[in-house]
């Protein structure tokens, strides 16, 4: 059987929750990735930001990404799943919420993501055209 851990992306890696936007478009492009976690002490997990919220919910407000910090952005509970999870629940918690990254824990730490792609690669055809179906035809979330 299949877990998390065993199709996430490993590494992931944070932005601290007091750097600003700015910051976080900077470490997005290096990285070559459209999101990113929010972390705070003890790289305990705060959310996720991505480039999108980054545009909608700071450039397009007017608010300005070199003092706008990343914890502001940081909205409820963060939305994640435990690196043993079943692969099958994974994909039913990222259609449920229709979410495209999700954050996987272990012992309350970080120690990778879940994408679209990893995804794409690691389930059947029917999985991940359902998956797509799902997200796809979903509204933006704001």
């Amino acid at each position: 059987m299949t877990n998390a851990r065993d199709i996430m992306h490993q590494g992931a890696e944070c932005i601290e929750e007091n750097q600003t936007l700015a910051d976080a478009s900077r470490k997005m492009r290096d990285l070559h990735v459209g999101a990113l976690p929010i972390c705070g002490e003890n790289d305990r997990l705060h959310g996720i930001i991505t480039d999108r919220d980054i545009v909608v919910k700071c450039i397009a407000d007017g608010r300005d990404p070199q003092t706008v910090t990343a914890r502001e952005l940081a909205q409820g509970t963060p939305i994640c799943v435990g690196a043993e999870a079943d692969t099958r629940d994974v994909l039913r918690l990222m259609k449920e919420r229709t979410i495209r990254r999700l954050p996987v824990l272990d012992n309350h730490r970080l120690v990778g993501m879940i994408s679209e792609a990893d995804l794409a690669t690691h389930l059947t055809e029917r999985e991940v055209s359902q998956f797509a179906s799902t997200i796809y035809s979903a509204q933006p979330t704001s």
